[in-house]
């Protein structure tokens, strides 16, 4: 049901767009509204998580390590493993971040029969998430060309790049090809995986059939749809510069596929996407392990009055003797 509520959810919003799209004065609401409610969505929400997630304290050390503590001299320690500077904190971030190295290092747990617990590899996850994760990148630095004039000779680069196998006219770009196939991978993963089927959320598979539809109205518009190319630009710069307006001859389904990212961008800070973010945020990436150096002391302790082993005996001493409890102090 959460796949079929997911689903339906992402094909209404796009009849939506369509049939906004293709009334009379409602290019207006989806061209120009729509993009500046989802760009104030998205920041305003993406900076409410961070500041949120910063008032958060964190009195003590908690990172996540798979590696020697450093301790004494003679014992080698692992700085990116388990980091006790700022300089291996920083390095094992940009490994995560990167590259996604704890999902790299990521295991399955099977229990076959017997019962017999078995660990597997999960490569292709990490795969097909870099491969979704650098393609989704580069598509939204190649669409400044249509935000920028001139363009960036960063975006030209990156669209050469691209497009270097010169499949079809206009150029197929690689990055449309691997997304779309990236998160069917992943869509498929979650829905045919029993285990993994069973705790996924309709917020888990909504945010896949988004991407799925933006990807797809995407390759439509470049590859099948004739539109005018020209009208989107002027549409874009006017949303950057201020100054809105809607041109003539744009297709529908270009409100369609904008409509669908401006959801994205609105529902971004409000769902696990936002790991984005998160990640620079979470103690247990971004301190150092200096628990055997330094003692952390919990700054919001109260004052706890204390009974004594001292203040016991004096208390029950009489007691303790009629029952030849030993005592420190006769």
């Amino acid at each position: 049901m959460n796949i079929f509520y997911s689903l339906v959810i992402v094909l209404a919003l796009s009849f939506l767009a369509i049939l906004g799209a293709q009334a009379g004065g409602f290019q207006v609401v989806f061209g120009v509204v729509v993009p500046y409610v989802a760009i104030v969505l998205f920041f305003g929400g993406i900076i409410y998580r961070v500041i949120s997630w910063a008032k958060v304290p964190v009195p003590f050390r908690i990172p996540t390590t798979c590696g020697q503590q450093k301790s004494l001299p003679w014992i080698k320690a692992n700085n990116l493993e388990n980091p006790s500077n700022t300089a291996g904190v920083i390095g094992r971030m940009l490994l995560e971040v990167l590259f996604f190295r704890s999902l790299f290092r990521n295991t399955r747990t099977e229990l076959h029969e017997g019962p017999k617990v078995v660990y597997g590899s999960t490569k292709w996850l990490w795969l097909s998430a870099l491969v979704f994760h650098y393609s989704f990148l580069i598509i939204l630095l190649r669409h400044l060309r249509f935000f920028t004039e001139p363009v960036p000779w960063l975006v030209k680069i990156l669209q050469d790049l691209d497009g270097f196998l010169q499949i079809g006219v206009p150029v197929m770009y690689l990055t449309s090809i691997l997304l779309l196939a990236a998160v069917l991978f992943l869509l498929l993963r979650r829905m045919l995986s029993p285990s993994l089927n069973y705790i996924s959320l309709v917020n888990d598979y909504f945010p896949l059939f988004l991407i799925l539809a933006i990807g797809t109205t995407g390759v439509l518009l470049r590859h099948f749809v004739k539109t005018d190319i020209i009208g989107i630009k002027e549409l874009a710069m006017g949303l950057i510069s201020a100054s809105p307006a809607v041109p003539e001859g744009i297709h529908y389904l270009f409100f369609t596929h904008f409509f669908l990212v401006c959801v994205l961008f609105a529902y971004f800070p409000f769902s696990k996407l936002t790991h984005m973010a998160g990640v620079f945020m979470s103690p247990t990436r971004n301190l150092a392990n200096t628990n055997r150096a330094e003692r952390h002391i919990n700054p919001w302790n109260y004052p706890v009055e204390v009974h004594t082993y001292e203040e016991y005996e004096d208390e029950f001493r009489e007691k303790m003797k009629q029952v030849g409890l030993p005592l420190d102090k006769e």
